[in-house]
């Protein structure tokens, strides 16, 4: 008898990669995304001239063989700036991202799990929530003075109650469960309890809002740089290389148009990716694709 070749079961994080990026924005999200990253990692390598260079000589140079992206006012190569300037874009909000997940995970779960907890946790998360916040932002930044440690602190504050409020309203259901009323019956301890069967199951909702909160604190970044709250004027970054190419919006237009360029990039290919992995891992959602 001839052999019969069995094919190698498919892993399910294989099947879901693979629909994941049979949809169009997704993939085109990715790409962008992981195009981003590279030029962030490989800037030096990339970039063909140092981002702090001073040639008065080439000031306001347009577009063209010599330097791409043209110059600044300080004759500062802006396609070298806005390599440089995604670099700390995709570190404030990776940084965000992360200290927003710590905080909000944790006010959340206890919320959720603990009932003496979470009235005045929920009071203090609607308390932040109500104010804008790009506006409690500002706010922080001004108190606690601006520099690249003070922008990441206060976006995480200003973002953490999204993630809390989120963590919270499904640990409510959660813990009603009957597998969490066994466990708590064999006398499991809590914090295994919150971590092994309840925190397991919000991955996915978190994993989604972490996608639309590195996309809010890159722009929330971008922002407090332009008016002068975000880190020091001598580092580039996007939103302080538009705000320097206001006065020069008529003389050298690209001073502006290639930093907004790439924020709209950045920020649409991560919520395209968001809405992807949104459809996909909410079952109500998914049954539609």
């Amino acid at each position: 008898m001839a052999d019969i070749a069995i094919k190698p079961a498919e892993s399910e994080g294989s099947k879901f990669v693979r629909r994941l990026l049979k949809r169009k924005t997704v993939a085109f999200g990715l790409l962008i995304l992981t195009l981003f990253v590279l030029l962030a990692i490989f800037a030096p390598v990339v970039a063909p001239y140092s981002p702090s260079k001073l040639s008065i000589v080439n000031r306001l140079k347009p577009p063209g063989g010599t330097f791409y992206f043209g110059t600044d006012e300080f004759g500062r190569d802006v396609f070298s700036r806005t390599i440089f300037a995604g670099r700390l874009s995709l570190l404030v909000g990776a940084a965000v991202v992360s200290l927003s997940a710590v905080i909000g995970v944790t006010l959340g779960l206890l919320a959720g799990f603990f009932q003496k907890l979470d009235t005045p946790i929920a009071r203090l998360i609607d308390a932040m929530m109500a104010f804008p916040d790009i506006l409690l932002a500002i706010a922080l930044v001004a108190a606690l003075g601006p520099s690249l440690t003070t922008v990441i602190i206060a976006l995480s504050i200003v973002y953490s109650p999204r993630l809390a409020r989120i963590v919270r309203a499904s640990t409510l259901v959660i813990r009603e469960l009957p597998y969490v009323e066994a466990a708590k019956a064999l006398g499991i301890s809590t914090f295994h309890i919150m971590t092994r069967h309840v925190l397991r199951n919000l991955l996915s909702p978190i994993l989604v809002q972490a996608t639309f909160l590195f996309a809010s604190a890159m722009l929330a970044e971008a922002g407090l740089s332009f008016l002068g709250l975000g880190v020091s004027p001598e580092i580039p970054t996007w939103g302080t290389m538009i705000a320097a190419g206001r006065q020069y919006i008529g003389q050298a237009d690209w001073m502006t148009l290639f930093p907004g360029v790439a924020i709209i990039l950045s920020v649409l290919s991560l919520q395209m990716v968001g809405d992807g992995l949104r459809d996909m891992l909410d079952p109500r959602l998914r049954k539609d694709l």
